[in-house]
């Protein structure tokens, strides 16, 4: 029997654990999942929602400037178009303050202070732990699957765990790519896995290679089509 399976993707998170410094941007998250991971993890899976959390990029604090804002919209365009539906966009918004730091020096001089921009995502860790707790209260799925790294997830998880009980499985994906899990560059957190009934440390780079997006996509107007860049 199919489990009604709800996916949460931390954006940001995925982007760089797997996909920064690669041609594998224009990715087909649905896929991945369906023909990949979930097959493997758990095969009896069927995905009722993708829930893909991110932010609008500073194109101001971008390499490739306002390019990178009109690509990165292109593609959360195509996933839309391709899966009307079943992919939900919902974004957050990356707040750009001055601060001043220490240093970087060993060991940190607090005295030792530099002025810096300061970039940060906001919204993206609570709205993921508000739509899986919601989602999993109202029995609007028999399975979570959390795709992130970030371990201010662990407190949504826990209450998940203790107010439902057994009745809701739990997945966690590290999004990271196995070649730097393996290197040490980056490690998976382990205190997301506590409360999972499964977890997968990493994910494939010929998962990422066999799930991409087609670099054209037909739309009733002018198609989409992938970056030149990605």
């Amino acid at each position: 029997m199919a489990i009604k399976t709800k996916i949460y993707i931390d954006g940001y998170n995925l982007y760089y654990g797997c996909l920064k410094y690669t041609d594998h941007k224009w990715l087909d998250i649905h896929q991945l999942f369906a023909n990949h991971i979930l097959k493997m993890q758990s095969p009896d899976s069927d995905i009722t929602k993708i829930k893909f959390f991110t932010a609008d990029i500073k194109s101001n604090m971008a390499s490739q400037g306002k390019t990178a804002l009109h690509s990165q919209a292109r593609y959360h365009r195509a996933l839309e178009k391709l899966y009307p539906g079943k992919i939900e966009i919902i974004k957050g918004y990356y707040s750009l303050t001055q601060a001043n730091l220490p240093e970087y020096k060993k060991p940190p001089n607090k005295n030792n202070r530099v002025a810096v921009w300061k970039l940060e995502e906001k919204q993206t860790d609570v709205n993921i732990a508000l739509h899986a707790y919601r989602d999993a209260i109202q029995a609007r799925c028999e399975q979570i699957v959390i795709v992130s790294n970030d371990s201010d997830l662990v407190p949504a998880l826990k209450m998940i765990r203790e107010d439902i009980g057994d009745s809701i499985k739990i997945g966690i994906v590290t999004p990271i790519r196995k070649s730097i899990m393996e290197s040490k560059a980056r490690l998976a957190s382990a205190s997301l896995g506590l409360y999972a009934d499964w977890t997968r440390a990493y994910i494939l780079e010929d998962e990422l290679k066999n799930s991409q997006l087609p670099d054209k996509i037909p739309t009733k107007k002018k198609p989409i089509l992938k970056p030149d860049y990605w």
